[in-house]
């Protein structure tokens, strides 16, 4: 069961998959995929990962596509471990990637892994703007002309029943998002620099199986 709310003057979705859904503007927007982790980490440090995580991915991605047939994607940052990781994609998973693109709008923004164009379709931006809303990588500490924001970066999670489990954190006029991909890690929110930024009625929305859980966040 996905989840609705309100950012600003947008009616969006939050997806149990740690996607997000704005119907009326046919768009899914993910974020921080980390693409090429498992090929980053073997390179840079000889930690040998099962290098599987692209595939999840892309396939959880492209479940997600099929099901809301969206025509604009927005990848929100670091959809790429690193430049080198990105370019070192195999010929199967630009396959996909090539075939999850075909006949949509598709916005790769700027992250702090993987700043820069790659050899891939799409369009490349710092920032991104849309239906009044701005999507970014990073929050910023102060929103010009209050437009609402959607960020990633810090791969949120909160705790419910025992566990931190990714959510969507939101408060402030901002919605920081959760990482898509297979191998990422998470943040508590009483770590989060950005904590601050959400307000003292800031909640999450938790990712829970096959629900999205609305609780406030602590």
């Amino acid at each position: 069961m996905a989840l609705e709310f309100t950012l600003g003057h947008a009616r969006l979705t939050a997806l149990p998959s740690g996607a997000l859904l704005w119907r009326n503007e046919n768009l899914l927007c993910v974020s921080d995929l980390h693409l090429g982790k498992s090929q980053r980490m073997a390179r840079r440090a000889g930690t040998l990962l099962p290098p599987y995580e692209v595939a999840e991915t892309l396939a959880k991605l492209h479940a997600d596509l099929e099901k809301y047939d969206a025509k604009t994607v927005v990848c929100l940052g670091d959809s790429f471990d690193d430049l080198t990781a990105g370019f070192a994609l195999d010929a199967g998973a630009r396959a996909q990637l090539a075939q999850l693109q075909a006949g949509r709008e598709w916005v790769w923004i700027e992250g702090n892994h993987d700043a820069g164009r790659l050899d891939l379709s799409g369009e490349y931006y710092p920032e991104y703007a849309k239906g009044g809303v701005v999507f970014r990588h990073i929050a910023q500490a102060n929103l010009p002309d209050n437009a609402p924001e959607i960020s990633g970066h810090y791969h949120p999670k909160a705790r419910l029943a025992g566990q931190f489990l990714p959510a969507f954190w939101a408060g402030g006029g901002r919605l920081i998002m959760p990482a898509y991909g297979a191998y990422t890690g998470g943040m508590r929110a009483e770590d989060a620099p950005v904590r601050a930024y959400l307000g003292g009625g800031a909640i999450a929305m938790v990712c829970r199986a096959e629900r999205v859980l609305r609780v406030p966040l602590g």
